[in-house]
């Protein structure tokens, strides 16, 4: 297994990121192809990267999309947007290494802290979290959608 950041868009990157997300969503539903543009968007930005972990047929197995996010207060932090492993690789330590590689990018771009959300009924999520220091953090989230 090696772990990389995402450097460059390709339709067979995006489908098998598409599918990781499907096993990340709820639902489980399909939400469709991710616009080519949205992967450019990302490589470019000095702010976001997404951290991909391929198995040794350089398949992708696991991804990791973080965010720096600033405030005059809190600093500079990052945010963990889609974190997932492939249910075939689960209890392999893929996740391990992601998660690893996920706190030296924060370490590389200065961050102070890692933040994200798990949802209720993700205990098995929520225990690996524990597992690795993170504490919750008691607050209402909120989304408006603009």
């Amino acid at each position: 297994m090696k772990i990389a950041t995402l450097t460059k868009y390709t339709p067979e990157i995006a489908d098998q990121i598409r599918k990781l997300l499907i096993q990340l969503s709820r639902s489980g539903k399909d939400r469709g192809e991710i616009p080519a543009t949205w992967f450019n968007d990302l490589i470019t930005s000095p702010y976001h990267d997404m951290l991909i972990a391929y198995d040794d047929n350089d398949k992708i197995i696991g991804i990791a999309t973080l965010s720096v996010t600033m405030g005059p207060i809190t600093r500079k932090n990052a945010y963990l947007e889609d974190f997932v492993t492939d249910s075939s690789v689960r209890g392999q330590g893929v996740g391990s290494a992601l998660w690893n590689a996920m706190l030296e990018w924060c370490d590389g771009k200065g961050c102070n802290n890692l933040c994200f959300t798990c949802g209720h009924g993700r205990e098995a999520s929520q225990e690996f979290y524990k597992r690795r220091g993170a504490e919750i953090y008691e607050t209402n989230f909120f989304r408006k959608t603009v």
